[in-house]
């Protein structure tokens, strides 16, 4: 996303053999043999990294940092594995991202970065060009040249898999599973210890469909992972209807837009919380980040609570995504720790989660030394929008008292500004109800 909104190229490539590039401390040693001719009976010492040592990943890791470091690159403190740099005219920040051996290049001109690990640094690249798959991901151009990531090749992989485990293809759905439909009052039989094994492979297979960006089976998947050690039949039936809604939206993709949201009709937020209890606070900017650069993000947060979301422990079910100008980065569905009678104390447990998440996001995004210059909280329940965003609110309700001073505090410190929405306007319900995939097809 950083890459389109600063007109970046992105390229992938990754580096062949890395372990042996790497040199190793262990103490190892052969004694030569025949094959090395006049050599033979002479100790010889290893030099170079092997795979297989215990410590040959870090030597890999720490011949990879001076590497970065060389070509004038620092990694950044919310993880190492980020690197980031100034581009040459100072404007904007140039990033590679790093997962072992497979290299994802944000630069204005990736080529000359890829020419100097091969000449500079005798680096074995593979694969090096224009960023088209990355670890399980597909990306490409959408038709009016906004990029695309979209998980095809795995979902694909993933059906076949499923066709050779269960015998067949699974069958089309336009649901993951029915609305308000509840598995934890399944009763149908135990399947056997066979058919358990092949249930935790496809929810292992699903939750990582899940991080390549198929959201739109999160609330699903976790609603159905709750009973993989002991799946009944019904569960079964449900996880294979999953893979038949997979069948039918292989082409689901997240596109990444860059356009702020136009929030001007939103009303202003300027309260004085100085006579509350929270005094004069103000959010604290991190003073070893690097100075912001490049064009400015605005964050959204949506979050719903979906009250009896489970009939049995009668536990509510918290949803918050998170967008970054128009695209969807981040997504959260979980049940909540505690059981709560109304939708207000609810609400606010997933208004403290969703405040929580962003603050995080929040330091992320200033690490990378990207501006930030709106972040809004969208939440459907009214009474917990002006319980939190007015000075003088009371709280009626003691046991939610953490979740409400915890948002409060972050509202009167104008590190978020928090707005009611209608329901049917809140993107978290996706992530907390059951949905047909016409419904979610435009988030």
């Amino acid at each position: 996303m950083l890459a389109k909104l600063n007109d970046l190229e992105l390229w992938g490539a990754d580096i062949g053999n890395a372990y042996l590039e790497a040199f190793t401390d262990e103490k190892l040693y052969i004694i030569a043999g025949p094959e090395f001719e006049e050599l033979e009976g002479h100790i010889l010492v290893f030099h170079t990294a092997l795979y297989g040592l215990k410590s040959t990943g870090l030597r890999w890791s720490d011949k990879l940092h001076d590497i970065m470091k060389a070509l004038g690159f620092l990694p950044s403190k919310v993880d190492p594995y980020i690197w980031y740099q100034e581009n040459k005219n100072g404007t904007k920040y140039e990033y590679v991202t790093i997962y072992v051996d497979d290299l994802l290049i944000a630069t204005e001109n990736p080529k000359e970065l890829i020419d100097q690990l091969k000449e500079k640094f005798n680096l074995k690249i593979k694969g090096d060009g224009p960023l088209e798959y990355h670890l399980g991901c597909d990306y490409y151009l959408d038709h009016d040249g906004a990029l695309v990531a979209a998980p095809r090749k795995y979902v694909s992989k993933i059906l076949e898999a499923y066709k050779n485990m269960i015998g067949e293809d699974p069958k089309s759905s336009k649901l993951s599973l029915d609305k308000n439909e509840n598995p934890e009052l399944d009763n149908s039989k135990l399947v056997g210890p066979d058919q358990i094994q092949k249930y935790m492979t496809m929810i292992g297979q699903l939750r990582w469909a899940v991080t390549l960006g198929r959201f739109d089976i999160l609330s699903q998947v976790v609603i159905i992972s709750r009973f993989r050690l002991a799946p009944r039949a019904g569960h079964d039936a449900r996880v294979k209807k999953i893979f038949g809604y997979l069948s039918k939206t292989k082409h689901y993709a997240i596109r990444f837009r860059t356009d702020e949201p136009d929030y001007s009709s939103l009303p202003d937020q300027d309260y004085d919380w100085c006579r509350s209890v929270y005094g004069d606070v103000h959010e604290e900017i991190p003073k070893d980040a690097p100075k912001p650069l490049g064009k400015q993000v605005v964050h959204s947060i949506y979050l719903d609570a979906n009250l009896f979301h489970d009939i049995v422990t009668e536990r509510v079910f918290t949803a918050v995504p998170h967008f970054l100008n128009m695209t969807h980065i981040d997504w959260f569905s979980k049940h909540q720790a505690t059981v709560e009678t109304a939708s207000y104390g609810s609400d606010f447990l997933a208004t403290k989660t969703a405040t929580k998440q962003a603050m995080d996001l929040w330091g992320t995004i200033q690490y990378l030394g990207v501006p930030i210059v709106k972040k809004n909280m969208f939440g459907d329940n009214k009474s917990v929008v002006t319980s939190g965003m007015l000075p003088h609110s009371i709280l009626n309700k003691c046991h939610n008292a953490l979740a409400y001073h915890h948002v409060r505090e972050a509202i009167a410190a104008k590190i978020i500004l928090f707005y009611w929405i209608k329901s049917k306007a809140n993107k978290a319900d996706i992530f907390s109800k059951h949905w047909d995939h016409a419904s979610v097809s435009d988030v």
